[in-house]
């Protein structure tokens, strides 16, 4: 899916895959599913073990090493995920030292400021809140400055 929605919005080409991932998977979602799910079941059939054949697991570990260096490891990435993390720890940070802030997601049962019940609450908080969400309680809690927050997120 990550392969489809890059090269849907432009930031890979399918023509850039590999040789041997393009010729052997193909360059849709649909002709590499079958591909690998079949290898799968081949490998089963054959063995009596879940596994993959080897030309196929090649070809996979071709398609992942592309998918690592031209979309997940690219600097655009990178500087999202940290501004991701950023956020979210500033946030567990916040309701960790300020637990009664998130009161009424725990029916009013928060634990002491930094107590580890109130960093496990924080965690599980923080965890459960949507994009949109963290980015508002950002702003409004923490007077996050709007230009370190995730990019393409509409708050």
């Amino acid at each position: 899916h990550d392969f489809e929605d890059a090269a849907s919005t432009g930031l890979v080409d399918p023509a850039e895959l590999p040789d041997d991932v393009r010729g052997f998977c193909g360059t849709t979602r649909g002709s590499q599913l079958r591909t690998f799910i079949g290898a799968m079941i081949e490998a089963a059939r054959e063995s009596g073990r879940i596994g993959m054949t080897s030309t196929t697991a090649d070809a996979l570990a071709a398609f992942r090493k592309f998918n690592y260096d031209n979309i997940y490891m690219r600097d655009a990435s990178r500087a999202q995920a940290k501004s991701v993390i950023d956020l979210l720890r500033a946030l567990v940070e916040h309701y960790h030292a300020h637990p009664h802030d998130m009161a009424v997601a725990f029916d009013g049962q928060v634990g002491a400021a930094r107590s580890a019940e109130a960093l496990h609450q924080a965690v599980t908080y923080v965890g459960g809140m949507t994009d949109r969400f963290a980015c508002r309680q950002g702003i409004q809690l923490l007077d996050y400055d709007r230009s370190r927050l995730p990019q393409g997120i509409d708050i």
